[in-house]
């Protein structure tokens, strides 16, 4: 049987297999990515822009050790949403420069105390649910981005889904050599295809946009009361950011919390973050649908993720060409990230396999059932504007679990001391 070879982190790609796989990256990053400038009513080209500059000074901070796709963040659209209705966009940007600034600060913490308390509040049995979480609760994202949750589904909307899904798959499992690591890529093209044959692309935006157009940068302005509505949105990124590291160094089978380290990883998101807010764009942080692409292929280059980014500063250049891209329907992406969400959640589970966990230990079988119940069950805890919910709330809860264990360990109050 044929073994796939895993490209690795650090490993150089020819130009014939670099072009192709960094489109891939490019692609499975875009359709929420553009999502968010959407939502917030600005031009997406300064947001391909700096997801661009972002990746390549993450790639920069962390030493070329830490494979990641900065794309748009979601965690911001409910605060920044409140601030941009009350005072403005440009208040809204003075709050990501400030989130930005916070989490450098905490990145700096961290390098002068360790990494070694994540062991103590995130053991095997509370971090492996939290990372089959960020999967498993963005897969109704997916659905939806493909219209399969809608009342009626359009039966054209499921036939692409479906045709995107099925080449993924049966991609994943049957494709050899070259094609072995560009399934993502052909299945999107095959969907395309598909949505084309249906009818569902719409060409207009494409005929109206402009060959060349220059992202439009913009300044933020600083509001104390705005800058509070966003602030604690550091607690959400700073849990997702933790365990997007965790889930990359399984999948490329590295400790990338030890090295580079977590501090330089949280700073590069966070500068990234702070630089974003200062030209003008959305905040930016290390994207799954990346880290599920490179589970499918087993390519983890950092050179095949750097190709991305500058093919997406050059889309933020090149108006009909982001044109087009996002020219590409919800039932092909949906498609795409319904197989790359499922491998992110399947991830959290081989953590849990890899660490070995007992579940005959009472406080493995309670950590795991907390933080599953609590991520999937739709309970929320609001602090302010903040809303607490799905994988971060259940990361929180079970990192106030595990310290609790931690605390009644070192009093030697738990039943793993009882005497037989």
């Amino acid at each position: 049987m044929e073994n796939r070879r895993i490209i690795q982190v650090e490993e150089k790609v020819p130009p014939k297999l670099l072009i192709p796989l960094s489109i891939q990256h490019m692609f499975a990053m875009f359709g929420a990515s553009v999502l968010v400038p959407f939502l917030f009513g600005i031009n997406p080209a300064v947001v391909l822009f700096m997801n661009g500059v972002g990746t390549l000074l993450f790639i920069l901070i962390t030493k070329g050790k830490a494979p990641a796709y900065l794309g748009s963040s979601f965690a911001f659209i409910a605060p920044a949403s409140i601030v941009i209705s009350k005072f403005g966009y440009a208040y809204a940007l003075g709050g990501f420069v400030a989130v930005g600034f916070l989490g450098c600060i905490l990145s700096f913490i961290i390098y002068k105390f360790g990494s070694d308390w994540i062991d103590i509040v995130l053991p095997p049995a509370a971090m492996g649910p939290v990372v089959a979480l960020i999967g498993l609760e963005l897969s109704s994202t997916a659905a939806n981005n493909a219209g399969m949750l809608d009342e009626a589904v359009d039966p054209k909307n499921a036939v692409v889904f479906l045709v995107t899904l099925g080449v993924a798959v049966i991609g994943s499992v049957v494709f050899r050599k070259f094609l072995s690591v560009i399934p993502i890529l052909i299945a999107i093209l095959a969907g395309y295809a598909a949505a084309l044959l249906c009818g569902i692309v719409d060409f207009t935006e494409v005929a109206n946009a402009s060959i060349f157009a220059m992202p439009n940068f913009s300044a933020p302005k600083f509001n104390l009361q705005a800058v509070l509505i966003i602030l604690p949105v550091i607690l959400v990124i700073a849990s997702e950011h933790i365990g997007h590291q965790i889930v990359t160094g399984k999948i490329v089978g590295r400790d990338l919390i030890k090295d580079p380290g977590l501090h330089r990883s949280l700073f590069a998101d966070n500068f990234s973050t702070m630089i974003s807010g200062f030209i003008g764009s959305v905040p930016t942080t290390t994207y799954g649908e990346n880290i599920g692409v490179m589970a499918v292929t087993r390519v983890y280059s950092v050179y095949v993720i750097g190709g991305a980014a500058v093919l997406s500063i050059v889309c933020s250049f090149v108006g009909k060409l982001s044109a087009l891209i996002s020219t590409i329907p919800g039932p092909v992406i949906g498609g795409i990230s319904f197989l790359l969400y499922g491998m992110i959640g399947t991830s959290g589970i081989r953590i849990l396999v890899d660490g070995r966990v007992d579940y005959g230990r009472s406080r493995n079988l309670a950590l795991t059932s907390v933080i599953f119940v609590t991520g999937l069950s739709g309970i929320s805890v609001r602090f302010g504007q903040i809303e607490l919910k799905g994988m971060v709330l259940a990361c929180v809860v079970g990192m106030l679990l595990s310290l609790l264990f931690y605390v009644l360990d070192r009093f030697k109050l738990t039943n793993d001391f009882e005497e037989e």
